[in-house]
């Protein structure tokens, strides 16, 4: 379970006191996957961040009791000298995997073909996220938590294995996606959030949280 009790978090823009979140206690129980609506500029992957632990919250508590991942997308273990071979498997170690089960299942998702071999640093921006899609699937987690979607990548093969993964995962875990757009969350989540102006209200279904926010914009 992922359980925020009176969490409040902020930041000095130089102008004002943005507010992410004001006294929010919610839960996020195994089994039940959550989508969350906010508009650009809401706090968004600050509320990730959070969830993951990347961040810490001004006041309250954050209680973790499952294995959480970190967001989707974030490429801070990542060293981009290495190339993906060495990543793989220095991430593995980390997390005390089988480094050659790691680096053979990403390069199975990832299809980089030669570019396995060459540094994090050479890939232009869709094969880093494949990569970090990758990394995050061959990890076992409780509860995944996504930035902004899945990946966009034209690869057909990429987009089967990938979802294929993920839909199996999700079977025995849970995934949260933050998102200004409805459409995102559809295919994995029936619950869903609407976070504004520091208040996350949680609904019974995706479609009232789409009116609320669609009446809100």
């Amino acid at each position: 379970m992922l359980e925020f009790r009176n969490v409040s978090k902020s930041f000095w823009t130089g102008q004002q006191r943005k507010v992410i979140l004001d006294q929010a206690s919610f839960s996020i129980e195994i089994g039940t996957s959550l989508g969350i609506l906010a508009p650009n500029g809401t706090g968004k992957t600050t509320l990730i961040n959070m969830m993951s632990g990347l961040e810490k919250p001004d006041e309250g508590e954050i209680r973790r009791t499952s294995k959480i991942s970190f967001p989707l997308g974030y490429m801070g273990g990542v060293m981009p000298k290495l190339n993906a071979v060495e990543n793989s498997r220095y991430i593995a170690r980390l997390y005390s995997l089988d480094p050659d089960y790691v680096e053979a299942f990403c390069r199975y998702i990832c299809g980089l073909e030669e570019y396995f071999e060459m540094p994090i640093a050479t890939y232009s921006k869709g094969m880093k996220a494949r990569f970090s899609l990758a990394l995050l699937l061959a990890l076992d987690f409780d509860i995944y938590l996504i930035d902004e979607g899945m990946p966009q990548s034209t690869d057909a093969e990429f987009n089967r294995k990938a979802g294929s993964v993920l839909r199996e995962r999700l079977k025995n875990s849970t995934v949260v996606i933050v998102s200004h757009q409805a459409n995102v969350l559809e295919r994995f989540c029936r619950n869903a959030a609407v976070l504004r102006d520091g208040r996350l209200n949680i609904y019974n279904s995706l479609e009232e949280a789409k009116q609320v926010y669609d009446y809100a914009q």
